[in-house]
């Protein structure tokens, strides 16, 4: 089981909308998930299509009681869809850190943690959704999770918080002994601008490995799946949101295979077999008894048709191109007789930049 607390303590930069659209992501890919919302403002819980006024219980009966909590993380959990649990918050949980602040009472930054541990329930996921402050409730947040994202705007004011949030997880680490993986995502990114590309350029320059692969552009199709209360996987699989939720959940799945798979990778290495422990080949069809001419380009091959792909064509029309691709989300389209065309047997797309559309593979 994964626990991962997504915080930044300031708003507006994309925590909620991460935490609902990744789970989402992780879910449909068949992991089973586990939403924890513990921001009194409860947005998450609204992400997730749950009305918090009309929760009977919260996660303020997990955490409010000293010694003995009213309820199991379980037993408040409300499945919203298959693989897909959510804890509730409220704005009773406001309430809950002022109480326990002036009680001074005692292992309040480990009731979460407590309560993760007594889960009956394995998830292979727990996603905390964190106030937009490092408070108590933040604290617990932090003390449960084993890895932290911090979603991060592409501009210069919300990068000047960061160090101070950094040094805030280096002091619990230092503290309590407990060891924190933090990465950071880049978020509501308008690549039309050259400010949000230096912007971008200089997160990647200054926190270097700590920053994902994967960047979250500006899309409106996010906001109205907040609005339904869904995550974007459930309302558009072919809008730029969605394809930056997957590749960022593919890119946390297969950073911790190759966190356990060192030693493997190593042994491939010296065996001059890399490669294929890391790719693996691709096979692209295109069936056509007209077509003279057949070329493959996308992202992975820097869209020069053909490069880097092999070709192989059948009697009947069918044209197949096998390319190598580790795991990851491509945009592709074919070449054919001078023109471009999507893949008319792949139903997943998106707009392209620089116009038409683009088909999507997602390779796991």
């Amino acid at each position: 089981m994964r626990s991962i607390a997504v915080m930044n303590q300031k708003g507006g930069c994309g925590k909620t909308t991460t935490v609902v659209n990744l789970s989402g992501c992780l879910a449909i890919e068949g992991h089973r998930v586990l939403v924890i919302d513990i921001d009194p403002q409860a947005h998450a819980t609204l992400g997730l299509g749950l009305d918090p006024e009309a929760m009977e219980e919260n996660l303020y009966e997990v955490l409010a009681e000293a010694e003995i909590a009213r309820a199991g993380l379980d037993e408040i959990a409300v499945a919203v869809d298959e693989n897909l649990d959510v804890v509730p918050s409220g704005v009773i949980l406001a309430a809950l850190e002022q109480k326990l602040v002036a009680e001074g009472a005692k292992g309040r930054t480990e009731r979460l943690s407590r309560a993760v541990a007594q889960l009956p329930k394995p998830y292979d996921f727990i996603l905390i959704d964190c106030p937009p402050n490092v408070g108590l409730l933040t604290f617990n947040a932090l003390r449960a999770a084993e890895e932290v994202i911090i979603p991060l705007e592409t501009s210069y004011y919300a990068m000047h918080g960061v160090g101070k949030l950094l040094e805030t997880i280096g002091l619990l680490e230092d503290r309590v002994g407990h060891q924190l993986s933090v990465r950071i995502l880049p978020t509501l990114f308008d690549g039309r601008t050259r400010f949000a590309k230096r912007a971008l350029a200089e997160i990647r320059e200054t926190y270097k490995d700590l920053v994902f692969d994967t960047v979250i552009r500006q899309n409106v199709r996010l906001r109205e799946a907040a609005q339904r209360g869904i995550p974007i996987a459930k309302l558009d699989k072919r809008c730029y949101g969605f394809v930056d939720y997957m590749s960022l959940a593919l890119e946390l799945l297969f950073d911790r295979v190759e966190q356990f798979e060192d030693e493997a990778i190593a042994a491939a290495i010296e065996n001059e077999e890399t490669e294929a422990a890391a790719e693996k080949g691709v096979v692209f069809t295109f069936k056509s008894d007209k077509a003279a001419d057949v070329q493959l380009a996308g992202d992975f091959n820097n869209w020069v048709p053909d490069k880097d792909v092999e070709t192989r064509q059948a009697p009947n029309g069918t044209w197949e191109k096998i390319v190598r691709l580790g795991p990851g989300v491509y945009q592709y389209r074919y070449f054919i007789d001078g023109d471009w065309v999507p893949d008319p047997s792949n139903p997943r797309s998106v707009e392209g930049p620089a116009g038409g559309v683009n088909s999507v593979i997602i390779i796991s």
